[in-house]
């Protein structure tokens, strides 16, 4: 019997080690481990919220690839098809010790990883197409030409499916040879998803616009049914072919850690729209669901559970 999922998603999750004290990495002794990854936080969210998520991937045979496997498997995310690379190791990600709410400090050892070895061999029509709508991001296509061409097979095929497609460019300009080579690789994955979930800043650089009414307009123009812009404590701007509108966002007492707010942001947005919320409420989920992520260290630890959403937002 083929597995029925409301969604999947594939990249890269890296073992994340959290420094546990104020200072430069070179100069802390101790260190959590966590898990991290933009995929993975998404689709740890939505399992949350009781959807059917699977996550495609790949980990080395190490110890850190055991622990994601292990860790995303208790979140209620199907990982049967994350692969064991036995050639190539399991990416790692330090974080600083967040202060005052700003972003912390974060160095990636992930050249070479085994993700970034995931080939269009790995791809499995079934699997993909047993998911009612994909979610990606601009993070693995930027690893390797054979994650990029996984992209662009994996949006292809789903669209040829009639399944929706939602993509957050998540921009990791250190992965790219420069700007110019980013933007207009991750906006020819753009104009294949149906909603792209940009931060205004993101949309700046990609479209060369600053108002969020032009930066969804040039991904509209293109295609995208709908465009999500957030927009930090001022909540987000959406827009599509039968209307726009701003939502408010919502506020917290403490800002801990900034790091998967977006993340969070796109689990509620994408879980309104697959339950047919109006696009409005579907985007104050995506607020409420972001401002849950920053308020904990760790970028999926703060992600709420439905019974939790619910009682925040009665």
């Amino acid at each position: 019997m083929t597995m029925q999922l409301d969604v999947v998603t594939w990249g890269e999750a890296l073992a994340l080690l959290v420094a546990d004290e104020v200072g430069p990495f070179e100069e802390v002794e101790k260190y959590t481990r966590r898990l991290a990854g933009a995929e993975t936080n998404v689709a740890i969210g939505l399992a949350r919220l009781g959807l059917k998520v699977g996550w495609a991937s790949r980990v080395g045979n190490d110890a850190f690839g055991r622990f994601i496997r292990k860790r995303v498997a208790q979140e209620g995310v199907d990982v049967s098809h994350v692969l064991t690379d036995m050639e190539f190791r399991t990416a790692i990600q330090l974080k600083a010790k967040a202060v005052d709410g700003a972003d912390p400090a974060i160095e990636y050892y992930r050249k070479g990883s085994a993700a970034s070895h995931l080939s269009l061999e790995d791809f499995d029509p079934v699997y993909f197409g047993a998911a009612r709508h994909l979610h990606a991001t601009g993070i693995a296509p930027a690893l390797s030409p054979t994650t990029m061409a996984f992209a662009h097979h994996a949006m292809e095929f789903m669209r040829a499916q009639g399944k929706t497609i939602s993509f957050d460019p998540n921009l990791r300009p250190m992965l790219w040879p420069s700007r110019e080579v980013m933007a207009q690789q991750l906006n020819a994955l753009a104009f294949k998803a149906d909603w792209v979930l940009p931060g205004l800043s993101e949309g700046t650089l990609l479209t060369g616009y600053e108002d969020p009414r032009a930066i969804a307009g040039f991904y509209l123009e293109r295609g995208v049914k709908m465009v999500v812009i957030k927009l930090g404590a001022e909540g987000a701007y959406w827009r599509n072919s039968e209307g726009e509108g701003r939502v408010a966002g919502v506020p917290v007492k403490e800002v801990v850690d900034t790091v998967g707010a977006g993340d969070g942001f796109a689990v509620g947005v994408i879980s309104g729209m697959l339950e047919g919320l109006p696009v409005p409420e579907a985007v104050m989920r995506g607020n409420r669901i972001g401002a849950f992520a920053i308020q904990v260290v760790g970028d999926m630890e703060g992600l709420p559970t439905r019974a939790e959403l619910e009682a925040a937002s009665a």
